[in-house]
């Protein structure tokens, strides 16, 4: 999915829509920025600001608008749970995010990249479908033709390197593999934006 210039998408939207803007310097950028504004008024209506958490979310997980908008279908016809629960979970629980929030990948781009080519297994079979929903007890694994690539050279010394792995994903980077031991939670996996206010913008 072609998006554009990312550092200007993310001053509009937010450094935490790309990896590769949360850096000191483009924290430091936006605090100048937001200096310059302070005292301006902002006019900005309720359905741009809905708007503006619509492509945040939707370009942080790198989703085009139909796809997008085929989960928001999704989680408002759902019955059981909040629709935006239901939202956030649909997102979290793609290869692709799972691939990115073990530690795989640097990005999620990266990661939808890795599935594509082949390099990922879900319970012993190559998958080459970033968009694939994810259950429980399902075992997610690299390649055993990929482990040798450049791509995962010295993997384990990196991995041990990498931020705490997420509560509801397991991984053992000697035989890397893992799963999913539970339906991630907004605790667990923080939204990438408000999604109550994602579902207003498309319900109106």
């Amino acid at each position: 999915m072609k998006i554009g210039p990312k550092y200007k998408i993310a001053k509009r939207l937010g450094a935490s829509v790309f990896e590769k803007t949360q850096t000191q310097k483009f924290a430091i950028a936006e605090e100048r920025a937001a200096r310059n504004k302070k005292g301006r008024r902002n006019n900005q209506t309720e359905f741009g600001k809905q708007l503006l958490e619509k492509q945040k979310v939707r370009m942080t997980y790198g989703l085009s608008e139909r796809q997008f908008s085929n989960y928001v279908a999704t989680s408002t016809s759902t019955h059981g749970a909040p629709p935006a629960q239901t939202l956030h979970r649909l997102l979290e629980m793609r290869l692709d995010n799972i691939v990115y929030r073990l530690g795989l990948t640097p990005t999620r781009r990266a990661a939808r990249q890795m599935v594509s080519h082949g390099h990922i297994t879900i319970n012993g079979v190559k998958t080459t479908i970033p968009s694939r929903a994810m259950r429980i007890g399902e075992t997610i694994a690299v390649r055993e033709g990929s482990k040798s690539a450049v791509l995962f050279e010295n993997f384990a010394e990196k991995f041990n390197e990498r931020p705490t792995l997420s509560s509801w994903l397991t991984w053992d980077a000697k035989s890397m593999s893992g799963g999913m031991q539970e339906i991630p939670t907004e605790e667990a996996a923080a939204p990438a934006g408000d999604l109550v206010a994602v579902l207003s913008f498309y319900s109106r």
